[in-house]
């Protein structure tokens, strides 16, 4: 996919980046909607599969979930070099846009917790605050169920393919009833995905 980015198209991806950033309530994977709707359906700077897969290979890899800006930011520069993947015009261009995007989903929410978590530390038996903390945990629930359609609702796999509801929707369970590893869901979901039943 190639696609062109002038300067205000770049300063759109920090900015954009930057607003999300003060949204990431329950973490950045809370804002991926809007990333989603962003990167992909209004400026068109990323298909649905390079999305997907940016979340999917970071939510797989070790360490911090926020991984997957980086690779969204990495994709978006990748499209806008037009070179041959691994060129040294697609990895400078590849990485301006995951500095870009992660400056921009850190700088923003990294300040404001570091302010805030010294503030309701102080003050943490007001009842404000916590009135605060349990108000915002439907919150959190809503975005994070929000991010899972997102991620299942792509093109091929729409509410009528069964199967990947049903394999959606028995992981839930599994997680919330179960101690089962993560990795385990993972390597079956591979499986499934491998063998084409899902």
């Amino acid at each position: 996919m190639n696609i062109t980015l002038t300067a205000a198209d770049w300063l759109l991806l920090l900015t954009h980046f930057l607003s999300l950033s003060l949204l990431a309530i329950g973490g950045a994977v809370s804002t991926l909607p809007d990333m989603h709707r962003m990167l992909v359906n209004d400026q068109r700077w990323l298909l649905d599969s390079q999305f997907n897969a940016s979340v999917a290979l970071a939510q797989a890899a070790p360490g911090p979930n926020v991984l997957f800006v980086a690779l969204l930011g990495w994709n978006v520069g990748l499209n806008a070099s037009g070179a041959i993947a691994g060129s040294p015009l697609a990895w400078a261009y590849g990485l301006v846009g995951m500095a870009l995007a992660m400056l921009g989903v850190l700088l923003p929410s990294t300040t404001l917790t570091l302010m805030a978590s010294r503030w309701a530390h102080h003050n943490r038996d007001l009842r404000a605050v916590r009135a605060f903390k349990q108000g915002m945990a439907p919150v959190v629930v809503g975005l994070l169920l929000a991010t899972g359609a997102i991620l299942a609702l792509n093109p091929g796999n729409t509410p009528d393919h069964w199967p990947l509801w049903l394999l959606s929707g028995v992981c839930a369970l599994l997680v919330w009833r179960t101690k089962l590893h993560l990795l385990w869901l993972l390597g079956a979901g591979a499986l499934l995905g491998w063998w084409g039943l899902v």
